[in-house]
This record gives structure tokens, C-alpha cells and sequence, in this order.
């Protein structure tokens, strides 16, 4: 079995890992985890902003770290030339989840050894399932971030609050039932391992207070949780006529319907996973209370679809809705919204076919 070098254990041999999606939380992210003296050597898989990078790095400003110069070790314009530069260690996929229009699991094929540690920094539940599928011998991390941060210009990330990051291994929890024992123990153990290396890079050497590492069941408590948030806001912004999230929960009928969603996802998750969500995380009320204040705020879907770009509607609803019914729950409102959302980016995109 393949362990994770520690850092500077092994002078001869560094950690490479490579960021998949050079967005604002990839580009915070990588840059709190490269450490050339370390031996940890980080590199950008970049699109839109290759050549920015290539010359000058990513310029970030942070709330919390001040504002610094990230030159990653390598820069690539796309998944063929970073496979045939480097035998990679770490894989982190911070991309946009949208399994409906892009298999990102084949996409990183390339990059992926035997050894190669594949981290999923993204929204949603069930993004896992499609890596496990392809690569079912690799350890999988998954992770949860509410870090608030934007691309402010090609090249230049603001990082306004919040760092929190969530890491646990991954087996295969969509496959089991509720309360199930995990089977294959050998790669539950590996994922585990790599997510507790991983947390404590993030913590001792790149400064963030708030890396939290939790079993799988665990981390996907944090997934749905989020989801609350994510399944009931994103999509009614849409749906409501394109309102921020602030002026959704002044509107009473439109705070009742969030509140609701939010509750059907809150007393469903504990019956589809065999486990309560954490007390420290916070209830419904508690999140339409904080969201009063978070006034100019529009979610990233209502952001996309303003944008004419797909939306990431299968790990929001889709998935949710389809893991709650094969385990026998039903999410009523959420199956709503799916079908409601999923109708109307159809019917838009069928417009511009014509056009």
C-alpha cells in the first residue's frame, strides 16, 4: 500500500498534486497547500485564464491571509499535458458538477495512477458515485467548503470570509443502506488516511483554523446539510423572477416555502444515511435568521442561469431525489424543483437552438 510522503520525510521523492478548475476555490485552495520546502509541489489545470497564470500567478486578496502572490509549480492548459508532465499524487476536482452534460470522471482519467488520490471540492451529494465507478481501487476524498470567494478578473481571486473545509474519506456510502456496516475496509482505510494527510497540509502549513476531518458517513451529513441551503435558495432564485437571497426570506410566502424545503431535507437525511445531522450545524431557522442579513447575495445557480450557463441541477436535486427514493424516502418539494428547474433550462435551450 502506497502511503502519502510526509512532508520532508523523503527529500527524493515530492507530493505533486494538481487542481482541476482554476476558479476562485481552486486558486485559494492550491495556494494554501503548495510548500516547495516541504516537498509539496501544487499545479493549475487552467482554461479561461491559462495565459494569465503562465505569466504572472494568481493574485489573491484574503480576508484572512492578507494578500500574496501564488505561483503554482506548473500551470497547464488542459488534463493531456498535465498527465504527460507528471505522475500525480493528489487529483482535486473543484470544478462545477454537471454529470448531465460532462463526464468529468473520464476527463481525469488521465492523470489518475494507481496511487493517485482523487479530492472532490464540490456542491451537491452523490458526486462521488461516478469516480468510484471509474476508478474503484483509489482513494477518494470528499470535501465540503463554505468559503465566500470570487474571481474578480482573470487571475486575481478575493477571498471575503470564511475558510471552513470539510474532508472525509469515501468508500462507497451511496451504496449503502441506512445504518449498513462499510465493506471494503482496506480502501475505506486509505481514503481516510489521505483525507486526515491532506487536512493537516491545509492546517499546519497553509494556516487554515477551520479544516474539519470526519468519517464518510460523517462528511455526508455535511453534504446534505449544505444541501439545505444550496436545494432550497439556489433554486428558487431562479424560479421566484431572480431575487437575492436576503429579499427571498422578507418575502413571507417565499420564506414559508424555503423554511419548508429546507425542512424536508433536514428530517429526510438522517433516515437516508442512519445518522442525525451534527448539533453544531445550524438549523433552518437559524440559516433563514443569518440569510436576512446577507443582503446583494445571489446564489451561483440564479448567477449561471443570468449567465445562459448550465445549471448544477442534478447534484442539487436530481441526485438527492433519486438517493432518497431508492432508500424509500420521498422529498416532495425537492422533486418539485427538479422538475420545474430541469423543465425550464430545457425549454430555454431549446429557444436558443431555433435562434
Amino acid at each position: 500500500m502506497h502511503h502519502a510522503p510526509k512532508p520532508g520525510a523523503d527529500p527524493e521523492r515530492p507530493t505533486h498534486v494538481v487542481f482541476v478548475g482554476a476558479g476562485a476555490v481552486g486558486c485559494f485552495y492550491a495556494s494554501r497547500l503548495h510548500h516547495p520546502t516541504h516537498n509539496i509541489h501544487t499545479s493549475l489545470i487552467a482554461r479561461s485564464n491559462y495565459g494569465v497564470l503562465v505569466q504572472d500567478g494568481v493574485r489573491l486578496l484574503t480576508h484572512t491571509f492578507g494578500d500574496y502572490t501564488f505561483v503554482p509549480h506548473a500551470v497547464y492548459p488542459n488534463v493531456p499535458s498535465a498527465a504527460s508532465a507528471q505522475k500525480w499524487d493528489y487529483v482535486v476536482v473543484t470544478t462545477k458538477a454537471l454529470p448531465d452534460r460532462s463526464d468529468d470522471a473520464a476527463l481525469i482519467a488521465p492523470l489518475v495512477g494507481p496511487d493517485t488520490c482523487i479530492v472532490l471540492i464540490q456542491n451537491g451529494v452523490g458526486v462521488e458515485a461516478p469516480y468510484r465507478a471509474r476508478f474503484p481501487g483509489n482513494p477518494i476524498v470528499s470535501g465540503v467548503t463554505v468559503i465566500s470567494a470570487e474571481q474578480v478578473s482573470p487571475g486575481t481571486v478575493r477571498q471575503n470570509r470564511w475558510t471552513r473545509i470539510h474532508l472525509g474519506g469515501y468508500g462507497n456510502s451511496a451504496a449503502l443502506e441506512a445504518g449498513a456496516e462499510r465493506q471494503d475496509g482496506e480502501l475505506e482505510r486509505k481514503s481516510d488516511k489521505r483525507a486526515e494527510q491532506i487536512g493537516d497540509w491545509w492546517t499546519r502549513l497553509g494556516g487554515i483554523r477551520d479544516v474539519e476531518v470526519a468519517d464518510e458517513i460523517g462528511l455526508q451529513t455535511v453534504r446534505w446539510h449544505k444541501l439545505c441551503i444550496n436545494a432550497a435558495f439556489n433554486p428558487s432564485a431562479v424560479l421566484c423572477g431572480g431575487r437575492g437571497n436576503a429579499d427571498m426570506v422578507r418575502d413571507p410566502e417565499l420564506r414559508a416555502h424555503l423554511a419548508a424545503v429546507m425542512n424536508e431535507i433536514w428530517s429526510a437525511a438522517p433516515r437516508i444515511l442512519g445518522r442525525p445531522f451534527p448539533a453544531d450545524l445550524a438549523t433552518p431557522d437559524k440559516i433563514l435568521k443569518s440569510t436576512e442579513r446577507n443582503v446583494g447575495s445571489k446564489p451561483s445557480m440564479l448567477l449561471d442561469w443570468e449567465a445562459g450557463r448550465p445549471m448544477e441541477i442534478e447534484v442539487i436535486l436530481g441526485n438527492p431525489v433519486r438517493i432518497a427514493r431508492a432508500k424509500g424516502v420521498e422529498l416532495p418539494r425537492m422533486q418539485s424543483l427538479y422538475a420545474l428547474l430541469k423543465s425550464a433550462q430545457a425549454v430555454r435551450e431549446q429557444a436558443k437552438g431555433k435562434l
